[in-house]
């Protein structure tokens, strides 16, 4: 279906491909890995035709249409969510609002004279809009917005209003309403909470598209793709499976060519003992000279690269009090909307509670609320004794200087660190080489995440609360975090739609607003737990 062939790509002196090649036959449902930079955007790019191949072929059907969700939000203002959702969704979005059009120009009496031309035309147009399923669009398009997390009052509302993460779900239900042939998906689960991700895992299951995607949340692969392509220095190398089963080959194949390249190099020290030996001997000048012909020749194996993970070992926090935050008849409500009415809740000293909930249902409130950035309608919230607290939000990114490079900022904050320390604490936060040259007003929003993270945790409090700590975290830097934590000594607070993320830290879930009930639930014990005895992933979303 597409096919990359003897592809070679570079900018500058940076070298993305090589003589790669790989094939995407119809249906695949494909991963596409790689670490930042080693070139994933430009093969989403070349299949776009937005990029051209230096050297080889990129070939597709001419007739083959392609879906591309991107990490950039579309302008969008002037109508409904519903209408700009199906106006983005490719031919049958373009049929949809071109019969919209034709309707009014029939009941135009202004237009009287072209009434027999406008009829021909909505003939022609309803034929094909019907033959693409297009009466079923707008039923589709309210149940595709409500898998990504629309409320009904939202779907009817203005498009412009939407911050601009609800606005990447419009761009999200474009692709998936178009009905293209592939899809390709940028990072799709960036800006879905837990709920839509599952919904999205069961839409793309289904889809009979072929699709190519990248992702950081490795549930979210495990679950969908069946080939995973890796693009890594100049190489692209296809595996048959799932993530999982593509970290394991990769292992192997690495442990494998680490053999060869072993024996390669003994046979090779062999050699050249001979030749060093033999040299001034002139019995043996025949062979010396065919050994050093044959080792000419030999292609030499080397070592894989390895990709590399920091491990970062947080201090130890001072003990706190056994109680850590204590809420007492809290209330809360923005409007007629009652998120808290004589809520209870009370987080012990080593507890690490999870909070679960749709959108809407008040987890961030709450963390404000226990961070003390907003108070409480009714009701009390109290912090025990000898605590120092750490709260991570999106917001917290606007504490950063500008004007600074990462590594200025790293040493502004901590003044007395000697220099490698500090080098170690961003490369494990996968800022690496030049990156920490960077300045702060230049790094995107994923970069910026990482460097709060860094800053807060470099010398830790004994409370951290959470919202959405692994957004735009890559893979690597996600699983040092859940490894470090999980010797974290303090206590912890934090909502996340990372099941890894949820999997390897909650021993605790509070659960806000679920299918059954509309009051908080809490459950003693741990996520896998939780999962186990509700049934669900997510409040309200069945296995």
């Amino acid at each position: 279906m597409i096919s990359f062939s003897d592809v070679s790509k570079q900018y500058g002196r940076q070298i993305l491909f090589i003589d790669a090649s790989f094939q995407l036959n119809p249906g695949e449902k494909v991963g596409l890995v790689g670490p930042n930079g080693a070139g994933k955007s430009t093969v989403f790019r070349m299949i776009m035709g937005e990029e051209h191949p230096d050297d080889g072929t990129v070939s597709m059907p001419r007739k083959l249409t392609v879906g591309y969700f991107r990490q950039e939000v579309d302008e969008m203002a002037g109508r409904s969510v519903l209408d700009e959702a199906i106006a983005g969704s490719g031919r049958l979005g373009d049929l949809h609002h071109e019969l919209m059009d034709l309707e009014h120009g029939m009941a135009d009496p202004a237009r009287g004279d072209e009434l027999e031309a406008i009829l021909e035309r909505f003939g022609h147009v309803q034929e094909e809009y019907q033959h693409l399923g297009g009466y079923e669009l707008e039923a589709r398009a309210k149940a595709c917005l409500g898998g990504l997390g629309f409320e009904d009052d939202q779907i009817d509302g203005d498009v412009g209003a939407l911050s601009g993460g609800w606005k990447m779900r419009v761009s999200m239900a474009k692709v998936l309403l178009g009905k293209f042939d592939v899809l390709l998906l940028d990072e799709p689960t960036n800006h879905l909470d837990i709920e839509s991700i599952l919904w999205l895992e069961a839409f793309l299951k289904s889809v009979s598209s072929t699709l190519l995607m990248t992702s950081h949340d490795r549930d979210f692969m495990n679950r969908i793709v069946t080939k995973v392509i890796e693009i890594d220095g100049g190489d692209i190398v296809t595996y048959s499976g799932d993530y999982d089963f593509y970290l394991r080959e990769r292992e192997a194949r690495e442990a494998n060519q680490e053999a060869a390249y072993a024996r390669q190099q003994a046979k090779l020290a062999k050699e050249q003992r001979f030749i060093e030996r033999f040299s001034a001997h002139a019995a043996k000048a025949a062979q010396v000279q065919s050994r050093v012909k044959a080792l000419d020749k030999i292609e030499r194996i080397e070592l894989p690269r390895k990709r590399k993970v920091v491990r970062w070992d947080f201090r130890t926090p001072m003990r706190s009090g056994d109680d850590v935050a204590m809420l007492e008849g809290v209330g809360k409500a923005y409007g007629r909307r009652v998120l808290y009415d004589g809520f209870d809740f009370h987080i012990r000293r080593g507890e690490r509670w999870c909070v679960m909930g749709k959108n809407g249902a008040g987890k961030s409130t709450l963390l404000k609320m226990v961070a003390g950035v907003v108070a409480p309608d009714a009701g009390s919230v109290r912090l025990g004794a000898s605590l120092r607290l750490g709260y991570f939000a999106q917001q917290s990114m606007d504490l950063l200087d500008a004007e600074l490079t990462v590594l200025e900022q790293i040493q502004q904050d901590f003044p007395m660190e000697g220099l490698g320390v500090l080098r170690n604490l961003l490369g494990a936060f996968q800022f690496m080489g030049d990156d920490v040259d960077k300045r702060i007003r230049a790094l995107s929003g994923g970069e910026k995440s990482r460097l709060v993270m860094a800053r807060m945790l470099f010398d830790p409090p004994n409370f951290l609360i959470l919202d959405e700590p692994t957004n735009h975290l890559d893979l690597a830097t996600k699983e040092m975090l859940i490894e470090a934590l999980k010797d974290f000594e303090g206590t912890m607070l934090f909502v996340s739609h990372d099941r890894t993320f949820l999997r390897g830290l909650a021993t605790r879930v509070l659960e806000l607003g679920g299918a059954e009930h509309q009051g908080p639930m809490i459950y003693q014990g741990s996520y896998l737990e939780y999962v186990h005895k509700t049934g669900r992933e997510a409040p309200g979303v069945h296995n």
